[in-house]
């Protein structure tokens, strides 16, 4: 019986490794859709981690990683790198799940480990490596600027258009690069929060442990986060320097926060409105590719702070009353 337990624990721990490296490797090369794709690395890793084991989880991690980083012919550290973070939000986010927190700590515990984890990448790679990664970054997003200058010549955008576009991308490349602590931070709590949504219906369908969040549909961010949207936003009105692109930074981080919580309302009303599965994708999906929309969610979770749009302050109040 023991021999069959653990023959069955070692097949199921090929299968995580290969099914690991199959997303990473379709996040890789698949064009467009990469990103999108990454975004589904944790959830094997933590699935297989919670069923498997901590030991066993590990191993997922680390020979992943090594899979990655031999295909690519270990010349593209950065990349293994992204790799090998994205299959770690869903390590540890297993590792904190164990510990039944609620969902701000588990999503803020795992957010503060990747990010530290990347600025000791970062200052590994910057240590070691003759290249400076910050360099790196900014002739990637060179590159990356002039594809799209030369996409929009074949798509016989006028030339004045184009010219000004040219002329921007130094100030573009300025902010972006001094903006990315808070692209990376926002990146990963979207991450954790997305992976979060996917695991919870994973891991109770397999009767694996999942933490009782309660309706996400109706969670709220806590009330004193309102005081940072309203420092950064003095701080943007600072001329220039250090100020303005620390209150940029926070106000990114702000935003993302507070799309979570406009995209709980949406899931809220969808419900309640029972909106049928493939028109709430199709919305879903409206939401993640229309930047506009973005912004739009993100500004509803901020104004529900005082719109209370689901009556959730209303309903607690009743609730309060019927009880005394």
């Amino acid at each position: 019986m023991t021999h069959v337990t653990h023959g069955q624990r070692h097949k199921e721990l090929v299968m995580a490794i290969a099914i690991t490296s199959l997303i990473a490797m379709a996040a890789l090369y698949l064009p467009g859709l990469g990103l999108l794709v990454g975004v589904f690395i944790p959830i094997p890793v933590l699935f297989y981690r919670s069923k498997l084991g901590r030991s066993r989880g590990a191993m997922i991690l680390i020979a992943t990683t090594l899979i990655i980083a031999s295909t690519m012919h270990w010349r593209s550290v950065p990349f293994t790198v992204f790799f090998f973070e994205m299959g770690l939000v869903g390590f540890i986010l297993s590792e904190i799940f164990e510990m039944n927190l609620s969902v701000e700590k588990t999503v803020a515990a795992t957010t503060g480990v990747i990010v530290a984890t990347w600025g000791l990448m970062w200052a590994l790679y910057e240590l070691l490596s003759a290249n400076s990664l910050w360099g790196l970054m900014s002739n990637y997003l060179t590159k990356n600027f002039e594809l799209a200058l030369a996409m929009y010549r074949e798509m016989e955008v006028s030339e004045e258009k184009i010219n000004i576009l040219a002329q921007s991308m130094e100030g573009i490349l300025y902010v972006v690069l001094r903006t990315m602590p808070a692209i990376v931070i926002a990146s990963t709590l979207f991450v954790v929060w997305s992976n979060i949504l996917l695991a919870r219906p994973l891991l109770r369908s397999k009767q694996l442990f999942c933490p009782d969040f309660g309706a996400l549909n109706e969670w709220k961010a806590p009330e004193q986060l309102v005081w940072l949207v309203i420092g950064s936003g003095v701080l943007l009105l600072v001329p220039r320097g250090g100020p303005r692109l620390l209150g940029l930074n926070v106000l990114i981080i702000m935003t993302t926060i507070y799309f979570f919580q406009g995209i709980a309302i949406v899931s809220f009303y969808f419900e309640k409105k029972r909106v049928p599965r493939m028109l709430r994708g199709i919305l879903y999906c409206l939401i993640a590719i229309q930047q506009l929309l973005l912004l739009l969610v993100a500004a509803v979770g901020l104004f529900d702070m005082w719109a209370d749009f689901r009556r959730i302050k209303k309903r607690s109040g009743e609730l309060n009353e019927s009880n005394t």
